[in-house]
């Protein structure tokens, strides 16, 4: 046996002890009241795109209406919200962001469907951004069997999770480049049917890997805060691989560095969150003005002040944070807007009447920083500089 099979196998192994850990971790995140829900079903779907072949768990959680009788009679489609957890590619579940759907299902009317994309190191890059893309074409060629609209779909993810909500789409994309050239040159080729990403919302994302753990660690203040080395370390060498073989700058790697005609495909509605003590920070800011200043995006970008990386997965079977709970529910009211034209009650009924069911609206763009934890305090519109951009974004 070579060193760097040992080397691998030395990986496995700590991986798979801190999934067993996290699991822990995080079925005592779901405890606390109100107990974060169960997935409304569950399904298996084989990878198709990825160069190791394999299953891919999906798992559904839907509103009280998907399976009624009026949404049966009314052949009611809902927006989709496509959900990829954190982990560093390395640890987690698709229902770690079990409240995170909850969220969604109540506030923003929309089924989530949580992936459980295939874990590194058994599956390095670029194996988690094929699983993922490989879903959503799933469920746009089965999107009237499950009731979703292709025309209305969203990704979300956290940490590792947001790096493929802005990843994913690009791969999307360019699948649809590559059988768009075969069925030019063969036209018995498979055409895959039309969709429309419309937004984005990504937490406290790594968006580029060009900068190394030592530079991205220089832009956070408070180091204290950070993630353990041993932890990124096993992430970077587990899913980086092999080792000095991974393009730092792939598109599918670093969306925040891609190239503009990628990015300019990205979808218009765009909501950010970052942590003001967290490594990833910085690019993740970097990248909000890139999506402003180079491309008109419409993106709200929000900083929470006081926390570090993953915030709001910290276990605690005691008491969920209602102030975590507003940060969701103010996330899914935007995607509420994009999905529906309002972020009410009602937007979905009058959409309806009005016979304007589909993508009705967009995001109000801003950047704000939110002072956490202390919940008396308001929200800060920062920098005059980015009022300026709001109020040009708006006016574009």
């Amino acid at each position: 046996m070579d060193s760097e099979h040992r080397r691998r196998l030395a990986l496995k192994a700590q991986a798979v002890m801190w999934r067993h850990l996290m699991d822990i971790g995080m079925n005592l995140h779901r405890l606390a009241s109100p107990v974060a829900p169960s997935p409304s079903f569950s399904i298996k779907i084989p990878s198709q795109i990825a160069s190791h072949q394999g299953t891919i768990p999906l798992h559904f959680y839907v509103p009280e209406s998907y399976n009624s009788k009026e949404t049966a009679e009314s052949k009611r489609v809902f927006p989709v919200v496509i959900n990829f957890h954190g982990g560093g590619f390395t640890i987690g579940r698709a229902t770690d962001d079990a409240r995170w759907a909850r969220a969604v299902v109540h506030y923003a009317d929309a089924v989530v469907v949580s992936v459980d994309y295939r874990l590194a190191p058994e599956h390095p890059f670029p194996i988690a951004i094929e699983d993922g893309t490989d879903a959503t074409l799933y469920l746009i060629a089965h999107a009237d069997e499950l009731k979703i609209d292709p025309h209305r779909i969203a990704y979300s993810g956290f940490s590792a999770g947001g790096n493929m909500a802005f990843s994913v789409p690009i791969r999307l994309a360019e699948e649809y480049r590559i059988q768009r050239a075969r069925s030019e040159s063969s036209p018995d080729s498979q055409i895959l049917p039309p969709s429309t990403v419309i937004a984005i919302s990504a937490w406290y994302p790594p968006i580029d890997y060009t900068n190394t753990r030592e530079e991205r660690r220089k832009t956070n203040l408070r180091s204290d805060k950070e993630l353990p080395k041993f932890f990124t370390n096993l992430f970077d060498s587990s899913y980086l691989y092999p080792v000095n073989g991974v393009d730092l700058k792939s598109p599918w790697l670093s969306p925040g560095i891609a190239p503009d005609d990628m990015v300019r495909h990205l979808p218009e509605n765009i909501v950010l969150y970052t942590c003001e003590w967290d490594q990833l920070c910085a690019e993740a800011e970097r990248f909000h003005h890139r999506l402003i200043d180079d491309f008109g995006k419409k993106v709200v970008y929000k900083k929470v002040m006081g926390v570090g990386h993953a915030f709001d997965k910290t276990p605690n079977p005691i008491r969920w944070d209602p102030k975590i709970e507003t940060l969701y529910k103010n996330a899914c009211q935007e995607l509420r807007t994009v999905f529906y034209g309002s972020s009410s009650d009602s937007a979905f009924e009058v959409a309806i009447a009005e016979g304007k069911e589909g993508q009705q609206g967009s995001v109000f763009p801003r950047m704000e920083e939110m002072k956490f934890p202390t919940s008396q305090d308001s929200l800060a519109r920062v920098g005059s500089r980015d009022q300026e951009r709001v109020a040009g974004n708006i006016a574009d």
